[in-house]
């Protein structure tokens, strides 16, 4: 097809440069009526019916480029005295209309250049006569080189020198003459043929649309055509042209040809005839599209120039236009598809927000609208990966993005039950946009109304949903861990809201299960802790403040039990030693009892919930690095507690861990603390740990476990030493290094062997160093072997 088309469009140009070559001949010899006949011949090659719209054009361009030759020479000939009016009537009386018309445009054109009084007249003549050609193809081009070549001449004034050369009127009415012709015929085009070459059709109109458009762009060139013509002669000629063709096609692409060549002004004025005649367009066409890019282009001509005060009126009533239009055009046609339906209240957001940032009701109202038509389409539930809900994500977006502050999409009362139309999939991910959008911009949320707002609209991620089904563990974790975070912004400055905030935050949590409270309910202790340290930093002016501190405490308490009803016995253990280091900090009524009770718990977890030999050894460090850290218990409650932790270190399974534990324990009897703030430096206690330290790592069958643990015990005896203890001596020093250095050849060689060995070093290059300088530090290592 393509290789016939090639070859049909060669031959016919072969014809036109051979005539093309006579005709100017003949011109160079003076012999005119010659050059018209074979310029005739040249022309009659656009007869043709064989040609696709393509190949016709370039035909066309190639007989436009020797016909200018024509004009030019006709021109200087009326320089020279020629009548051009006999020829206007010669050329009348050529065979073939095709021809004829064309050499008619050519001679007319010189005619009116030469004759400004009768160019009036001559246009409405030859835009009659065009008439004459009624194939689609041949016509349209025929009249598309009508107006190429009047498109300097056409009257451009309000009011002429002399009457008869014509007014801007004048060439509007030429125009849309031209354009009503050339629209029928296009659309002509799509009725001609079989049925089965429809797509080929309307493949070849798309080819062509830009010939009919070029009446439009030349309308928006006459710079005579002020709002009033426009308004009265203009838009009204071309809108009746574009409903009464009834092709989708046509109305489609000239609304849109329509939007993109006039002025801004000129569109904020004729706002309501233009949206109302997208009511009345075919139901093939894509009407959103066409409303959308008008929106768009207003509201972004309302962002960037500076009215008068009309047009600033005619601004301020953009949206209620807008949005009245809008909802007739879906109500007049009932077949359009959903996602088209939001796509436009989509652009209507787009236009509240760039022309009215600070009307929230505006967005609001779109939001409502949109509500009330899925209520009528009975959409109750929309799928994820459905077109309808990729635009209702794009409709709630917008705000969340454009706002970049949550606390101003709260304001929006429609924004959750429009929300509830997604599947949970869908109420999943705009949950998450709205919890990122509030960490990227760190917006903090200050009153328990808006806080239960927010957690009401991201429920989805907070609590299981009817439709819920297996999740990926990786992305649920990310998904609650996203939780954790966004509870830090749940923050008031003000401290009595801010408790009535983290209350009502652990409502919400609470009802996720099991599985989700291990993520949400410690960031809301934390939070918890916190604000018991505002409450004592501002003691002075709140009377109350140990009360409230106790009743935080309380707070606290319930949520980690929680927590141990769920399993969850090593973080609950950690969050009860974290408070009871808060407590020893802030120290209010009753501070050592809730301190106790806190540290109880931890221990209590510890021998009921935690099994693990390894984990218990991880606890019972934590438990006595806590109470090293803490001053706020009289004898009577760290004795119990020191002693437990002792016992508790002594019975872990395993013999490592016992080694281990009973060494760590032995800190309690030195660097702890008392009420009075003293450290407690009960040296017998501290070497008998050590001592049973050394007895239990004895005991150990593994050659290289012992040896490791003789290392770190060696640590510990040094820590001591160093420390003051007078009942650690060098002696002893010196044994569990003659004891190391002993047993250390004896292992085998591995990577845990050679780890020993380092340790082993730098612990004597320790020892070598402060021997060295103990003058300065009071130490003396006298009698130690290295």
């Amino acid at each position: 097809m393509v290789e016939q088309q090639e070859k049909l469009l060669q031959e016919a140009l072969g014809i036109v440069r051979e005539q093309a070559l006579g005709m100017k001949l003949n011109l160079d010899k003076g012999k005119l009526m010659d050059a018209l006949k074979q310029a005739s011949v040249m022309l009659s090659e656009l007869r043709t019916s064989l040609l696709s719209p393509k190949s016709y054009y370039e035909l066309y361009m190639a007989i436009s480029d020797e016909l200018r030759h024509l004009e030019l020479y006709l021109f200087d000939e009326y320089k020279k005295g020629r009548k051009v009016a006999d020829l206007y009537e010669v050329v009348q009386y050529f065979g073939n209309i095709v021809p004829r018309l064309y050499l008619l445009i050519t001679v007319g054109l010189i005619y009116m250049k030469t004759n400004p009084s009768l160019k009036q007249a001559l246009l409405r003549d030859l835009v009659e006569m065009c008439r004459g050609v009624q194939h689609p193809l041949r016509g349209l081009f025929l009249r598309n080189y009508l107006l190429q070549c009047v498109r300097n001449i056409l009257p451009d004034v309000i009011e002429p020198t002399e009457p008869s050369e014509g007014t801007v009127k004048d060439s509007i009415d030429f125009i849309l003459m031209n354009f009503a012709e050339m629209n029928k015929l296009w659309v002509r085009m799509q009725h001609q043929g079989h049925s089965r070459d429809k797509e080929k059709r309307e493949k070849e109109r798309e080819e062509l649309r830009l010939l009919v458009g070029t009446n439009l762009v030349r309308l928006s060139q006459l710079e005579s055509i002020n709002l009033d013509k426009y308004c009265k002669l203009v838009l009204p000629g071309i809108l009746e042209q574009v409903v009464s063709c009834k092709d989708a096609i046509a109305q489609e692409y000239l609304m849109e040809c329509i939007i993109q060549v006039f002025p801004d002004e000129f569109h904020l004025t004729t706002l309501n005839p233009f949206l109302k005649s997208c009511a009345e367009l075919q139901t093939g066409v894509n009407v959103k599209n066409v409303v959308i890019s008008l929106v768009d282009r207003l509201a972004s001509y309302s962002q960037n120039c500076h009215q008068d005060e009309t047009s600033t009126q005619e601004i301020s009533q953009l949206f209620d236009i807008f949005s009245d239009q809008v909802s007739s055009i879906i109500q007049c046609r009932t077949d359009m598809p959903p996602e088209d339906i939001v796509s436009l209240q989509v652009s209507l957001v787009n236009l509240a927000l760039k022309c009215y940032p600070e009307r929230v009701d505006y967005v609001d109202k779109v939001l409502l609208t949109t509500s009330l038509i899925f209520e009528r389409l009975q959409l109750t539930c929309v799928e994820h990966t459905s077109a309808v809900s990729r635009q209702l994500n794009r409709l709630l977006s917008i705000p969340v993005q454009q706002y970049n502050n949550i606390l101003t999409v709260l304001k929006l009362t429609q924004f959750t039950p429009l929300l509830s139309v997604f599947d949970l999939t869908g109420r999943k991910a705009m949950a998450t946009s709205v919890v990122n959008n509030a960490l990227a911009n760190n917006t903090m949320v200050p009153t328990p109304d808006q806080v239960e707002t927010i957690l009401g609209m991201i429920s989805a991620l907070i609590c299981d949903q009817e439709e819920q089904q297996e999740q990926d563990p990786e992305d649920f974790a990310e998904e609650q861990g996203l939780l954790g975070r966004f509870i830090h912004h749940l923050k008031s400055e003000v401290p009595d809201e801010q408790f009535l905030i983290l209350v009502g935050a652990r409502k919400h949590f609470m009802t996720g299960g099991d599985k989700r409270i291990r993520y949400t309910l410690p960031p809301i202790v934390f939070q918890a802790y916190q604000l018991a340290f505002k409450y004592s930093q501002i003691r002075d002016q709140d009377d109350m403040w140990d009360k409230k501190c106790g009743k935080i405490l309380q707070f606290c308490h319930q949520t980690i039990m929680a927590l141990v009803k769920a399993e969850y016995a090593d973080l609950a253990l950690r969050l009860f030693l974290h408070g009871t280091l808060a407590i020893g900090q802030i120290r209010f009524t009753n501070y050592e009892t809730i301190a106790y009770e806190f540290l109880s718990q931890a221990f209590t977890l510890y021998e009921d919930e935690i099994c693990d030999s390894k984990s218990q050894l991880g606890a019972i460090t934590l438990i006595v690095g806590t109470f090293e850290r803490l001053a706020c218990f009289s004898e009577e409650n760290s004795e119990p507690v020191m002693t437990q932790c002792a016992l508790a270190a002594s019975k872990l399974l395993k013999k490592p861990d016992q080694c281990r534990g009973v060494c760590v324990c032995a800190h309690l009897f030195w660097s702890g603390k008392s009420q009075a703030g003293q450290e407690l430096k009960d040296g017998k206690r501290v070497l008998d740990c050590l001592k049973k330290g050394v007895r239990i790592a004895h005991q150990c069958m593994d050659p290289s476990v012992q040896t490791q643990l003789f290392v770190e015990l060696l640590n510990h005896y040094v820590y001591f030493y160093e420390k003051g203890n007078a009942l650690i001596t060098v002696s002893m020093l010196n044994q569990l290094i003659s004891k190391i250095r002993e047993e250390l050849p004896n292992l085998d060689s591995t990577e845990e062997t050679e780890q020993i060995g380092k340790h082993l070093s730098n612990t004597i290059e320790h020892l070598r160093n402060r021997s060295e300088s103990t003058e300065a530090d009071g130490v003396s290592y006298d009698g130690l072997t290295l």
